[in-house]
């Protein structure tokens, strides 16, 4: 299999809502659209488990996110991206410097209104591959 084309990391204070969100959208629609992108979610802090809220609210959108463990945001994981976004969260030392960083910190807390929070991050998603190009076949 061959490494996407760009790849983008997404990190929260816990890594189990915001940064969840945005990498299962961005999947999906790149996906759908034949860009070649791929996200992973990551957080400073990561929780035990992604929130109940979450699951449910994702699952509504059709997404299953149920057993997933949220992931620790590492100097490995920003090493391999080629965008990280971040959800008002402290990257000192953690993101090489030659990397694209785009801050996401005006997004609404999921856990006070999971919809709110799907429209910002949905919408900045889409902003974000609105240019990229549909990938060629090889």
């Amino acid at each position: 299999m061959t490494q996407p084309g760009t790849r983008v990391a997404f990190v929260c204070l816990h890594g189990s809502a915001k940064s969840v969100l945005a990498s299962e959208y961005l999947n999906r629609i790149a996906g759908e659209r034949g860009l070649d992108f791929r996200a992973t979610a990551s957080g400073r802090e990561p929780d035990d488990a992604i929130p109940a809220n979450v699951v449910e609210g994702l699952a509504r959108k059709g997404f299953d996110v149920r057993g997933r463990k949220p992931l620790a945001a590492t100097a490995q994981r920003f090493e391999e991206a080629d965008v990280v976004v971040s959800f008002g969260c402290d990257l000192d030392g953690l993101v090489p410097t030659a990397r694209t960083i785009e801050l996401w910190s005006a997004c609404p807390a999921v856990s006070d209104d999971f919809d709110a929070a799907w429209r910002f991050i949905t919408s900045r998603v889409d902003r974000l591959l609105e240019v990229a190009r549909p990938r060629t076949a090889a």
